[in-house]
């Protein structure tokens, strides 16, 4: 395994990161189990989750999981970086929401309690809350810290201007502020290059692509029975949109002799600011396939091939669309 530091900060991060979304929902407990002791295994230490994880109004069913996990002990709770995440609706009253100080204190209790630990490693906004002023959205995140039930501040889903306007208001106060952004990011989803990829360079923070496989389309949906299945189940208007550029991609992949998934996941590794994408397995197989991504090393000139494939936005702001 390959490891690098996340963002400004000192701490060694696994290149890949597991996702948990699915365990709960698709994905049995004791599968789950197995899951991350085999990303152990194989030396994964970064693992994501959220506290709306299993989709149960309230109950965080994933984290819920991952703490009966660490709860087994064999260093499970040490070995692991854990980042979750709050800002989603966690019941039905008004306060149970948003990013308010009273929700954040709230949140991180709930987190702590149903993943049976006294710290989060990484603690993300998963979302931006236009209503909630960054001092108090500071103030409640420097008490935990200095209470130690949280180590780290991170970002998702933060546009450029989010992401600087939260950083200036932490430098004024003295704190760390954002270490990590964690974005929308793939082939077929390259907007964030124009500011969000500058801003987290700007800042130090280091970015955490979800979706590196667009929900599994970049991984093959030409041709082979898992293909066929994505056909089936992932978004038509997608592949049908993009059905020019997929098979031009797949076409490449096999030129190259690897496989389609492990070929985007090179891609997004082979830039700088990248820490780790984001992997959601579903199955053990998913999982260890993962790990061929780390072995393929795309040259300058097979970057210019895809890059023909699936263009980006055209650089980085305001040059990709102005003087």
């Amino acid at each position: 395994m390959e490891y690098a530091r996340l963002g400004r900060t000192g701490l060694s991060v696994s290149r890949l990161c597991l996702g948990t979304m699915n365990f709960g929902p698709l994905t049995t407990e004791a599968d789950s189990f197995a899951i991350m002791d085999k990303a152990h295994e194989l030396g994964i230490n970064f693992f994501d989750t959220a506290n709306v994880y299993g989709w149960k109004t309230g109950e965080g069913i994933t984290e819920q999981i991952i703490g009966n996990w660490f709860a087994q002990g064999g260093g499970r709770r040490e070995k692991t970086v854990l980042a979750t995440k709050v800002y989603g609706g966690m019941g039905d009253w008004p306060n149970q929401r948003g990013l308010s100080a009273l929700h954040i204190r709230q949140a991180v209790e709930d987190s702590l309690k149903r993943l049976k630990t006294d710290y989060i490693d990484l603690y993300q906004f998963h979302h931006v809350d236009r209503t909630t002023p960054w001092e108090e959205i500071w103030q409640a995140c420097e008490v935990l810290v200095q209470q130690g039930k949280v180590l780290y501040v991170g970002s998702s889903n933060f546009a450029g201007w989010h992401i600087a306007q939260a950083q200036e208001a932490a430098k004024s106060r003295h704190f760390m502020g954002l270490v990590s952004e964690q974005s929308k990011y793939s082939l077929l989803d390259r907007m964030i290059e124009l500011e969000v990829i500058p801003a987290c360079e700007g800042y130090g923070l280091g970015l955490i692509p979800w979706s590196p496989l667009a929900g599994g389309i970049l991984g093959g949906v030409f041709g082979t029975d898992e293909g066929s299945r994505r056909r089936a189940d992932r978004s038509q208007e997608t592949i049908k949109k993009h059905q020019s550029a997929l098979k031009k991609w797949e076409a490449l992949c096999a030129k190259l002799g690897q496989q389609p998934a492990d070929v985007a996941l090179a891609w997004m590794l082979a830039n700088k600011t990248v820490t780790a994408p984001i992997i959601g397995p579903r199955t053990m197989e998913q999982l260890t396939g993962s790990l061929r991504a780390l072995e393929v090393k795309l040259t300058a000139d097979t970057l210019k091939k895809i890059d023909a494939i699936f263009p980006g936005p055209g650089g980085t702001a305001p040059e990709a669309y102005a003087w």
